[in-house]
C-alpha cells in the first residue's frame, strides 16, 4: 500500500481567498467600520498627538463624482491614513461648496448625500457626519465677518476698472471662472492720422493699428508702440483695385511687419520715406478715426512693453475701459476711462454713432475667454465693482512672503503662484448675481464712502448666524445700522461676493471654529488649476486678515486623461466612471491607480491600464495569501532571535528595515508613486521570486521544530506585520481583510488602528 505523502507536507492553508471579490467584499468592510465606529476610535486613540490637518477644498454639490474627484479624494485619504499611522492626529473634515450654482438647499443636500456615499465607497475615511458647507448659516456669518475685516482695515474699496464681464450672465467673473476656447474674430486695420508729430518724418502720415475687437474702437483713447522697435514711414505708390489705401497715402508700420501688412492691405507698390525708433514716435498726437463725429479729442502715442512685432502692425489701439493692460497704461498716461458698454452688451445711448447697438461678440479669436458656466464669450468692460487692494496694508508683499514660507509639492507650484500674485491686479470680489453671500456694506450717499463701523458688521454677522445671508435682503436697513445712523443717508450694497472669496474663507469657519481642528492647515491639496483658484484666494484672504497663509504646505495633482492621452469625452466613449470601476473591479483598483501613477503630472486611465492594475493587485494579494497560508503554523512562543537566524533571514529583516525607512521618508514627502513601486518590487522580486522560492521547501517539508523553518516563520510574521501596515493607507480594504483573517474579526480590531 503506497503512502499518501500529501499528509506529511505542511502546505499553505488559509481562508483568505485568491479571488478577491472586491465589489462584494468592500461594502461589507465599510459596513463593519461603521458598525465598530472606526472613525470615533481613531479620534479617541489620537487625542493629544500632534495634529495633521489636511483642509478639504470643497467640490460643488452638483452631480455624481467623476474620475477627477476620485483621484483627489483617494490621494487625500492615502495621505491622511499614512499620517495617522505615523503617529499623528489626522482629523479630516470634508466639505462642499454650495454657492457656485443657483441651487436651493434641498437640491444641494440631495447631491451632498449622494457624493458622500460615493466618496465613502472609495474607502475615504473622514468625519462624514459633520462636514462643512458654505451654505450653512454659521459659514455665511463668518464670510460676512471676513469681508468686514477688509472693510475695517481699509483694504476694501469701490473702484472702476475693466473686469472680465459676461454679457449673458450680466456679471463680473473671476479669472478662475474663465475658460479659454477657440474662437474666430473679425479683424480690422484702422488708420489714426497724426495731427502733431514729434519727428518731422511723421508729418502728414497715419499710424495704422490692427485689432480683433472692433467694438472697442469707440472706447479708444490712445495708441501704443514699442520704444525699441524700428518703424518705417512709407508712401503708397500702387494698390490693388479693392484696397482701401490709395496712392499718396503716408502710413507708419513696424518695419518687421511692413511686408505682411502691405500684402493684407493690398498695397502693391510703395516708396520708403525713412525709419525711426518707437521712442521717437512717443508723444505724437493722432486724431480718432471718427473725428468730427463726436470723437474730437486727441489720441496720444504711448510706449508699452506688451506691444509685439509678430502680428499686426506694431501699433496697438488702447481702450482703457476694455483691457487690463490698456487700463494700467492709461492710468500711467492719465487717459480718460470712458463709459461705453452697458451690462447687457449694448453701447450706452450717449456713445457717439453707436446708439444702443449691440457689440460684436459672436465671433472671437483663438484662446478667447469664455464663461465656464454659460460658455459664452467674455469681454473686458469697465465697471464699478468692489475690490480688495493688493497694495493697502502691503497685501501683495505679505502674500509673496507667505509663498516663500510655504512648502510646495511639486516645487514648481511655488514659482507659478508667486508670479500670479506678483503680477495680479486688485482683487475684484463683487458679482452681480441673485445667489450667494451679499457684500454687507452701506455706502454714504453724499460722500460715496463705505460705512466702517464694527458694530454694524457684528449686527450683520449675528443676523446671518440666525437666519442666513438672505437676512440682508429681507430686513430693513435699520436692523443693521441701529440708532447711530439715518438709513436715508446710506445706500445698501446688493452685490454678492465672489465664490472664490467664499471658498477662500473656509479656513476661518472650519479650521478656527472647530475645537478638534487647528489653524493653519498642515496641507492644502487640489488640482494644479487651483493655483489661480482656491490656493490663490485662500492665500490672499488669510494674508489680508491674519498676515500669513492658511496652510503650511500645498500639493497639486494633474488632470485625468484617457489612456491614449486625449481628453475624456462622452462622444469619444473614453470616459472612465468611478462607480462603474467599483462595481466591476472594486475601489482598490482606483486606489492602486492613484499611487501607481505620478500624480504630479496628468494621469491616464482606461481599459488597458485597469487590466495592468488588476494584474499588479493580484500579485500583491497572492503575496499576502501565501504569507497567511504559512503563518497558520507560526507559534509566537517559538520565535527565533535575530542573532540565531540564518543569513538569508537576516537579509530579509534588513530589507524590511530599509523599506520602513523609505516608506516613512516617502510618506513625509508625499511620494507614494515610489512607495508603491518599491513595495510592489519587494513582493514580486525579493519575496515571491527569491525568498519564498528558496524557503518553501523548508516550510513545507522540514520538521515543525526545525531551526530554519522556525526562523523563516518568525521572519514571515515580521513581513506580514510590515506589509499590512504599509499597504493599509493604500489598499485599505485588502490590508484590513488580510489582517482580520489572521488576528480575528473582533469588534475593536482593525489594521487601521495600528501605527508603523
Amino acid at each position: 500500500m503506497s503512502a499518501d505523502y500529501k499528509d506529511t507536507v505542511f502546505l499553505p492553508k488559509t481562508d483568505f481567498p485568491m479571488k478577491a471579490g472586491l465589489p462584494k467584499r468592500e461594502p461589507e468592510l465599510l459596513a463593519r467600520w461603521e458598525a465598530m465606529d472606526l472613525w470615533g476610535k481613531l479620534r479617541a486613540q489620537s487625542k493629544g498627538r500632534d495634529p495633521f490637518i489636511l483642509h478639504d477644498g470643497p467640490p460643488y454639490a452638483n452631480g455624481h463624482l467623476h474620475i477627477g474627484h476620485a483621484l483627489n479624494k483617494i490621494l487625500k485619504d492615502v495621505i491622511n491614513r499614512f499620517e495617522q499611522m505615523r503617529g499623528k492626529d489626522a482629523n479630516y473634515v470634508p466639505g462642499w461648496d454650495c454657492h457656485g450654482l443657483p441651487i436651493e438647499w434641498k437640491i444641494a443636500e440631495h447631491w451632498i448625500n449622494i457624493q458622500r456615499d460615493e466618496f465613502k465607497r472609495l474607502g475615504v475615511l473622514g468625519d462624514w457626519e459633520h462636514p462643512y458647507t458654505t451654505m450653512a448659516y454659521g459659514a455665511e456669518a463668518q464670510i460676512a465677518r471676513e469681508i468686514g475685516k477688509f472693510l475695517m482695515n481699509g483694504g476694501l474699496f469701490k473702484g472702476s476698472k475693466p473686469v472680465m464681464w459676461s454679457i449673458v450672465e450680466r456679471t463680473a467673473l473671476a479669472e478662475a471662472e474663465v475658460e479659454y476656447m477657440d474662437h474666430r474674430s473679425p479683424t480690422i486695420w484702422v488708420r489714426f492720422p497724426i495731427v502733431s508729430a514729434k519727428d518731422p518724418l511723421l508729418e502728414g502720415a497715419d499710424v495704422v493699428i490692427w485689432t480683433t475687437t472692433p467694438w472697442t474702437i469707440p472706447g479708444n483713447r490712445g495708441v501704443a508702440c514699442h520704444d525699441k522697435f524700428e518703424y518705417v514711414v512709407i508712401e503708397v505708390t500702387e494698390t490693388a483695385e479693392d484696397s482701401l489705401a490709395k496712392p499718396g497715402d503716408r502710413l507708419v508700420f513696424a518695419s518687421a511687419l511692413l511686408e505682411s501688412t502691405a500684402e493684407k492691405a493690398k498695397i502693391t507698390g510703395h516708396r520708403e520715406l525713412g525709419r525711426l525708433k518707437g521712442a521717437a514716435i512717443e508723444g505724437s498726437l493722432c486724431a480718432h478715426p471718427w473725428r468730427g463725429q463726436g470723437y474730437d479729442f486727441d489720441i496720444p502715442v504711448m510706449v508699452a512693453e506688451f506691444v509685439t512685432d509678430d502680428a499686426g502692425t506694431g501699433f496697438v489701439h488702447i481702450a482703457p475701459g476694455h483691457g487690463a493692460d490698456d487700463y494700467i497704461l492709461g492710468m500711467r498716461y492719465r487717459l480718460e476711462v470712458p463709459r461705453t458698454v452697458a451690462e447687457d452688451g449694448t453701447y450706452f445711448p450717449e456713445v457717439p454713432l453707436m446708439g444702443d447697438a449691440a457689440i460684436l461678440t459672436e465671433d472671437g479669436k483663438d484662446g478667447y475667454p469664455h464663461s465656464w458656466r454659460s460658455k459664452a464669450p467674455l469681454i473686458f468692460r469697465n465697471t464699478t465693482q468692489w475690490f480688495i487692494s493688493m497694495e493697502t496694508n502691503g497685501l501683495r508683499d505679505v502674500a509673496l512672503q507667505a509663498i516663500e514660507d510655504t512648502k510646495f509639492y511639486p516645487e514648481g507650484g511655488k514659482n507659478r503662484l508667486h508670479s500670479m500674485i506678483a503680477q495680479r491686479p486688485d482683487w475684484c470680489i463683487s458679482r452681480q448675481r441673485a445667489w450667494g453671500v451679499p457684500i454687507p456694506i452701506f455706502v454714504n450717499r453724499e460722500s460715496g464712502e463705505p460705512l466702517r463701523d464694527q458694530a454694524v458688521v457684528d449686527r450683520v454677522a449675528a443676523a446671518f448666524e440666525e437666519e442666513g445671508a438672505d437676512a440682508w435682503f429681507s430686513s430693513p436697513p435699520e436692523r443693521f445700522l441701529g440708532n447711530d445712523y439715518n438709513a436715508d443717508e446710506y445706500e445698501q450694497v446688493t452685490d454678492v461676493v465672489d465664490v472664490w472669496f467664499d471658498s477662500g474663507s473656509t479656513h476661518s469657519f472650519v479650521l478656527e471654529d472647530r475645537e478638534d481642528l487647528s489653524w493653519p492647515a498642515s496641507l492644502y491639496l487640489e488640482g494644479s488649476d487651483q493655483h489661480r483658484g482656491w490656493f490663490h484666494s485662500s492665500l490672499l484672504e488669510a494674508c489680508g486678515t491674519r498676515g500669513r497663509a492658511p496652510y503650511d504646505a500645498v500639493l497639486t495633482h494633474g488632470f485625468v486623461m484617457a489612456e491614449d492621452g486625449r481628453k475624456m469625452s462622452k462622444s469619444l466613449g473614453n470616459v472612465v466612471v468611478p462607480q462603474e470601476v467599483n462595481d466591476k473591479f472594486g475601489a482598490e483598483t482606483l486606489r492602486l491607480w492613484v499611487v501607481a501613477s505620478d500624480y504630479s503630472e496628468d494621469l491616464k486611465i482606461g481599459p488597458e491600464i485597469i487590466k495592468r492594475l488588476t494584474d499588479s493587485y493580484r500579485r500583491l494579494r497572492n503575496t499576502l495569501r501565501w504569507l497567511l497560508g504559512n503563518l497558520r503554523a507560526y507559534d509566537p512562543a517559538k520565535r527565533v532571535a535575530v542573532a540565531d537566524m540564518p543569513e538569508l533571514e537576516r537579509w530579509v529583516l534588513h530589507r524590511l528595515q530599509e523599506l520602513d525607512t523609505l516608506v516613512r521618508e516617502c510618506a513625509s514627502e508625499y511620494d507614494f508613486h515610489r512607495i508603491f513601486r518599491e513595495l510592489h518590487d519587494f513582493c514580486a522580486v525579493d519575496l515571491s521570486a527569491f525568498y519564498f522560492d528558496i524557503r518553501k521547501d523548508s516550510l513545507y517539508c522540514d520538521r515543525p521544530d526545525d531551526p530554519t523553518r522556525l526562523a523563516t516563520l518568525t521572519v514571515l510574521d515580521e513581513v506580514f506585520n510590515c506589509l499590512t501596515a504599509w499597504f493599509a493607507p493604500i489598499l485599505c480594504f485588502t490590508a484590513e481583510e488580510a489582517w482580520l483573517a489572521r488576528t480575528g474579526d473582533t469588534s475593536d480590531n482593525s489594521v487601521h488602528l495600528r501605527q508603523f
